[in-house]
């Protein structure tokens, strides 16, 4: 009996332990769909209850939410101008299907409730992001306004210099990968991330683009150099956009 106790206590402890450890690693990973900015579009105007915008909007909204987003990204415009909706989603590249239909739905509530009325408006998370907009922009433009930096407050230790241009050159060969034709011909990868020792740094880093442009690496090379602006010597750092993203951890954040 005495025995039984402890093995049973025993027990306890152990799945505890082993759901710290599972939250831990979800955490570090950055799995969940935290927020992290948004700006609302508003020189596009605002639409009023029951109107064919808000019917356009709705419309589009719901007929994305059926798809499996096996491919983590959506371009869609429905109505007629001046009620044209234009909706622009992307995952994370590692974020497919399940996880992305998740976000989406992530998006599009946060969207409702942080632009109320809005016509546009961008909104960001962890795993995606969600443009909606009146303009439906081709994908020879590339969207530099709606960008925004984000850096972790800590310094790395020593040559920040040294640091900052070994990050740059491990995010351009990044970019080049991203630039490569798939396998199967149907298209460009859009999307490559890895790991590298950095002096005694391991940095994980990614870069992405949006499916339908036809400059990514013009685009992730613009990021790059954005992130070279804001953020120098930090232990993580990212650029987000509507067209491209790139980010550099300490950690990693990817799935693999």
């Amino acid at each position: 009996m005495y025995s039984s106790y402890y093995l049973f206590k025993y027990l306890v402890c152990f799945y505890i332990f082993c759901i710290q450890v599972l939250i831990q690693s979800v955490s570090s990973l950055n799995l969940t769909n935290a927020f992290l900015h948004h700006k609302c579009l508003a020189s596009q105007g605002k639409y009023n209850p029951g109107s064919a915008y808000e019917e356009n909007l709705n419309y589009v909204m719901n007929h994305i939410s059926t798809y499996h987003f096996r491919d983590g990204f959506r371009h869609t415009s429905h109505g007629e101008a001046p009620n044209t909706v234009n909706i622009v989603f992307q995952c994370r590249g590692d974020s497919y299907g399940s996880n992305c239909g998740s976000c989406y739905a992530t998006a599009v509530a946060g969207f409702r409730k942080k632009c109320q009325r809005n016509k546009g408006g961008v909104i960001w998370y962890d795993q995606c992001f969600l443009k909606v907009s009146t303009i439906n922009s081709p994908p020879t433009k590339m969207d530099y306004e709606n960008t925004f930096p984000m850096h972790n407050p800590n310094n790395i230790n020593g040559d920040t210099q040294l640091f900052n241009q070994k990050i740059k050159d491990f995010l351009y060969d990044l970019a080049l990968k991203a630039d490569k034709p798939k396998a199967d011909g149907s298209g460009l990868l859009y999307y490559a991330a890895g790991e590298k020792m950095l002096g005694k740094n391991k940095v994980y880093a990614m870069v992405q683009c949006t499916l339908d442009i036809f400059h990514c690496k013009v685009c992730l090379e613009w990021s790059i150099k954005e992130l070279s602006k804001c953020c120098k010597g930090n232990k993580g750092a990212r650029v987000f956009g509507t067209s491209c993203n790139v980010r550099y951890e300490l950690y990693p954040f990817v799935r693999t």
